[in-house]
């Protein structure tokens, strides 16, 4: 999914200090583009807390009608240095990108796109979904990573039960189930059902810290109640959690992983390590589908200049020196990048 915001912010995000209790991350309406766009529910990233281990962004939307949001309609867009985690409750997305893999994103069934040095997708609800229900989530890579190869995995975990409770751990490891998918760094991410008034006490590494989304029903979380929509965190040194579920059950998403421990800079689809680093994927992308704009007043010193070495004044030949590949012919156009600030613009957090 892209982050199709008009005027995204570049974001410095860092591991914050841990605070007792539960924290709580209430949500915010973001469309995803258009008068009859999609809307999601953004608790990653925000000024209080930018980063749940290496999590650096989820989104979550539905359940929404494809007849009136019009669905999921999001052409080829750019990532660099993060991996893509989709996973759907209802529904059915098509997804294509620039290292050749052609998936389908189903309920229960994770699809994690590395991005690595730089790649391209596009997602797509499928015509037979009519309604579309699920979480769009990004994990930053570590500097060791963020300059490897693209890649895609996917994985649909075996439900793991209890009294009262259905697990699905489409990463990391939790409660004896473990998921094969790669991750740069410690992480967890996992689907939890419950029944009316099941409890559930989960054994962690209290080495994470870890963010819980309330998608459906009530829940309490360590006796905090957490409402819908939003995203309880818990810091790192808990070495269990316990869910408490309302009368009408609940469904969450658990993710959790070790403080990152490095700063990462966020501006549109990128995941940098500076200003200029944004300038210049930016620039690329332009360049690559022939979206000439000079650098659109995002030149690093505030200039129209662009910066050093990221010409934009063409694109390159096809296959050569493509930072985010070649797509298949006969898609829809791709999203131009948004226009950065007029001046340099100052990392927060």
């Amino acid at each position: 999914m892209s982050n199709t915001e008009v005027a995204p912010q570049e974001i410095l995000c860092e591991t914050e200090g841990t605070r007792a209790g539960v924290e709580l991350l209430a949500p915010r309406q973001v469309p995803l583009g258009g008068p009859r766009a999609m809307d999601v529910r953004r608790t990653l990233p925000q000024r209080q807390r930018s980063l749940i281990g290496a999590w650096c962004f989820l989104d979550h939307y539905g359940p929404d009608r494809v007849g009136d949001s019009g669905g999921m309609k999001v052409p080829r867009h750019p990532h660099t240095g993060l991996q893509t985690v989709s996973w759907l409750f209802t529904g059915e997305i098509e997804h294509w990108d620039s290292a050749g893999f052609h998936a389908a994103v189903r309920p229960g069934e994770v699809n994690l796109m590395t991005a690595g040095r730089g790649i391209s997708h596009s997602e797509f609800s499928t015509p037979d979904t009519t309604v579309l229900h699920g979480a769009q989530l990004w994990v930053a890579l570590p500097d060791r990573a963020r300059h490897m190869a693209p890649t895609f995995e996917h994985y649909r975990p075996e439900p793991v039960s209890g009294s009262g409770w259905t697990m699905r751990v489409f990463l990391g490891a939790l409660s004896g189930s473990v998921s094969p998918v790669a991750t740069h760094t410690p992480l967890l991410g996992a689907e939890i059902l419950l029944g009316a008034g099941a409890e559930l006490t989960l054994e962690t590494d209290s080495s994470f810290e870890h963010g819980l989304l309330v998608d459906s029903g009530s829940l309490a979380l360590d006796g905090h109640p957490v409402p819908k929509d939003h995203l309880g965190y818990v810091p790192v040194g808990r070495g269990s959690l316990a869910l408490s579920a309302g009368p009408d059950g609940a469904r969450v998403l658990l993710i959790g992983g070790e403080p990152l421990g490095e700063k990462i800079v966020m501006w549109w689809n990128f995941v940098g390590r500076s200003h200029d680093e944004i300038v210049a994927y930016r620039a690329q992308w332009q360049a690559e589908i022939g979206a000439d704009d000079g650098a659109a007043n995002g030149a690093a010193d505030g200039s129209d200049a662009g910066p050093a070495g990221a010409a934009v004044s063409a694109a390159p030949a096809a296959g050569k020196g493509l930072r985010f590949g070649p797509f298949p012919p006969g898609q829809p156009a791709a999203l131009p990048a948004p226009a950065l600030p007029n001046a340099r613009i100052r990392p927060r957090g």
